[in-house]
């Protein structure tokens, strides 16, 4: 059942809060009082910064020890190792209690895993040359004049279509690697793709390329859900549930978000005007 998000968070009650997250996750840890959290190896940002998730600082890392708190584990009660993805979604890591390196959510993973109830979902975000046409995009009215691409077959062209409505036909990729072509050729001012693949492409595959901003989930095409991974009916399951239920009803959860998956990536909300 869902947890009871009126109750104070550190109340004792059976609802989702510090006191119940706690008492669930007691004596269910690989290791008795330590709670061993995997991520990547390296792990990027904004996820983790400096490869170093023990500090806290990055959008996966501060949510990681976020919901460690809830279940009663901190400072050196949370060890971190590193696992792949790869193995870690076919299910074949044994190393840690939980592990997050943003794993989508599937029907094919939940076969093999076990995931959390979502700690994120990813927004729709406008991306292009830094000194495009897009660059002084601040609300959606202002893409409906601009010739967008996205790829087939996802949320982003679909938002495209039904949201945005944009005065020019969209263009549908197979690839990045079209995409990039045809921002190249002015083909299309803007590329729509889900935030953190935008962050990526401007990282690493498109140089000059920036985000110039995402819109809430409210706007409608939110994209891929991700959880935290666990082994396959693992008792922790419902522990990190509660957890995560508790940083959702107090605002701390919003509050990571827009620190690290906003303001640090400079993807400021776009207005839906």
């Amino acid at each position: 059942a869902p947890a009871d998000t009126t109750a104070p968070a550190g109340t004792t009650a059976d609802t989702g809060t510090t006191g119940s997250a706690a008492a669930c996750a007691e004596g269910k840890t690989l290791e008795a009082g330590t709670l061993t959290i995997a991520t990547g190896d390296p792990a990027f940002p904004p996820y983790v910064i400096d490869d170093a998730p023990e500090s806290g600082q990055g959008f996966e890392a501060a949510i990681a020890l976020a919901v460690a708190r809830e279940m009663g584990f901190e400072g050196d009660a949370v060890t971190w190792v590193r696992t792949s993805f790869d193995t870690a979604v076919a299910g074949s890591d044994a190393n840690n209690d939980v592990n997050l390196q943003q794993f989508s959510i599937t029907p094919e993973r939940q076969a093999v895993v076990d995931f959390s109830e979502p700690y994120y979902t990813a927004n729709q975000a406008v991306l292009g040359y830094a000194d495009g046409p897009g660059a002084s995009v601040t609300s959606l009215s202002d893409l409906k004049g601009l010739k967008l691409g996205a790829a087939a077959g996802t949320t982003s062209l679909e938002f495209i279509l039904s949201v945005i409505q944009p005065e020019v036909e969209p263009f549908a990729f197979n690839s990045n690697a079209d995409a990039k072509t045809a921002l190249d050729n002015k083909q299309i001012d803007a590329i729509i793709t889900d935030l953190p693949t935008g962050l990526y492409i401007s990282a690493v595959e498109i140089e000059g390329t920036k985000v110039f901003g995402q819109f809430s989930i409210g706007a409608g095409g939110a994209g891929d859900q991700w959880g935290m991974l666990l082994a396959k009916g693992s008792p922790l399951t419902e522990c990190v549930n509660l957890a995560i239920d508790t940083l959702t009803s107090t605002g701390e959860l919003e509050d990571i978000t827009e620190q690290w998956m906003g303001t640090y990536t400079e993807a400021p909300y776009l207005s839906v005007e």
